[in-house]
Order: C-alpha cells, then sequence, then structure tokens
C-alpha cells in the first residue's frame, strides 16, 4: 500500500507562485503522484475563485488542503480567533478536506465548548501546526491544547511541522513522542544555518530521510506526508517526481520494516 503524499504549493517559490497562480501547479503535482496538495492563503491571489480551485482538485483526482497564517488562539481572549468561522468556510469553498491553522496563544481557560461548536458546523476538519514561535511552537502548549480537546470531544487534529521545532531549540524526536498520537499531517523539511546565521528550510539529505523515517514510527500509518521545502530544477517535474517518489518510499519502508 502506497503512502499519501502532498505538496504545499508554497514549496514552488513564493514569488513565483504569486505571479503564476497555484493553480498552474495542481496538474504538476498530480503528475508526479502527489495525492494532496496544499492551498496557501497567503499566495491567493485578492479575489480568489475558491470554487475553481475545488473543480481543478477534483477533475485531477486531488485532495485538497487549506493551509491559513491564522492562530486559533489570540492574547487577551478565551474564545476562538473570530476570523476562524470565515476561514472554515474559505476552506470548505476550496473543496478542502482539511484546514490548517497555527496553535496561537492558548491558555487553560481557552474556550473549547465554543470550538467544538463552530467546528460541528464544517465540512472541514482542523488541523492545528507547530510553528515557529514562542506560543505555537513548543511542545508544552501543543500537548495541553490536544489533551485538552480530546477530554472535551473536539474534533481537531495535529500538523506536525518537523522542521519548524527548531525555530524554539525543541526535540522533533521528544515531540513525536507525545504528539505522535494526535497527528494526521506532516509537514517535511530539513533545516540549515544559513550563511548569514538565520534558519531555513532546504530539501532533505540522506541524514534527514534517515530521521524522518524514526520519526514515522511514532505517527499513524495513514498519516499524509507533505513537501514543504524548495522544489527548484532545471528539469522541474522530473524533480517533483523523484521528491514526492522518495517520501513515498519513506512510508513503505516502513510498512516493511513492521511486517
Amino acid at each position: 500500500m502506497s503512502q499519501s503524499v502532498s505538496i504545499s504549493l508554497s514549496s514552488f517559490g513564493a514569488d513565483t507562485v504569486r505571479s503564476a497562480g497555484q493553480a498552474d501547479y495542481f496538474e504538476l503535482a498530480a503528475k508526479a503522484g502527489a495525492s494532496h496538495v496544499e492551498l496557501r492563503e497567503e499566495l491567493l491571489e485578492p479575489c480568489p475563485n475558491l470554487p475553481a480551485y475545488a473543480a481543478l482538485a477534483a477533475s485531477l483526482s486531488l485532495t485538497l488542503v487549506y493551509s491559513s497564517p491564522l492562530e486559533l488562539w489570540q492574547a487577551d481572549t478565551n474564545r476562538p480567533n473570530p476570523q476562524l468561522a470565515a476561514t472554515l468556510h474559505a476552506a470548505a469553498e476550496a473543496g478542502a478536506v482539511w484546514l490548517k491553522t497555527s496553535l496561537g496563544h492558548f491558555t487553560p481557560n481557552a474556550d473549547l465548548k465554543a470550538l467544538a461548536v463552530l467546528l460541528a458546523g464544517s465540512p472541514v476538519r482542523l488541523l492545528v501546526e507547530n510553528d515557529q514561535t514562542v506560543q505555537g511552537g513548543r511542545i508544552e502548549p501543543l500537548v495541553q491544547f490536544f489533551t485538552a480537546a480530546r477530554v472535551r470531544n473536539v474534533p481537531v487534529a495535529m500538523t506536525f511541522d518537523i522542521g519548524n521545532w527548531q525555530w524554539q531549540a525543541q526535540s522533533a524526536l521528544g515531540a513525536a513522542g507525545q504528539l505522535g498520537q494526535y497527528v494526521q499531517y506532516l509537514h517535511c523539511k530539513a533545516v540549515r544555518l544559513s550563511p548569514t546565521g538565520k534558519l531555513v528550510a532546504v530539501a532533505p539529505e540522506a541524514r534527514d530521510l534517515a530521521t524522518w523515517t524514526r520519526l514515522l514510527r511514532r505517527f499513524p500509518a495513514d498519516t499524509v506526508r507533505a513537501i514543504e521545502y524548495p522544489l527548484q530544477g532545471a528539469d522541474l517535474p522530473a524533480v517533483v517526481q523523484q521528491r514526492v517518489a522518495e517520501l513515498a518510499a519513506l512510508g513503505l519502508n516502513l510498512e516493511a520494516a513492521h511486517a
């Protein structure tokens, strides 16, 4: 059984994607063997035709994930972000099965009942990702959130971003041990220090792939693996196809190891 692979459309370069339009990359993703595409809200045109994205994805048998930079919880309030309802609606219009947001400023006083009511009225499932911030990129608040959400039967799962933990000096393996049971979507990117001393996302090398294989043992077998690192090269279709096959093979190798 092959593993599902998604491509975050930001992987083709933010400026390039904004200029060409995200729809231009759907067919490339499908031909490369991807099962999912991740539509990035921050790269959408000013007045996007979201149903057109839904139709295009359906025509190519692609499952759509809608990514938003929205923080689920804002500071100084226990209510979910007031923009969440509109963002869920936009994701549904785009035909998405999942909406990905970041955690934001979660506290034990957060109104999870209000969140559950909001999510119950949407066909889109909410995924909360570890981002690169102090509030949303550390293990402890994410464990607190998902533990509380499970107790209260809030229909939410996790996007686990392997690389983002480095921005807050957190252990990806430690995070996987504590959060792996909640994961449905996995953002895959290697991270290196740039010449200017900044952390940047890069394509994985053999050592990264080996680490990812170990991490996969902590997640459900049907976790969707997503490319979120630069995809570039003279023969872009060949590069994308190779990288999709690479991620899918990690899943196959894992199944073989468990057989």
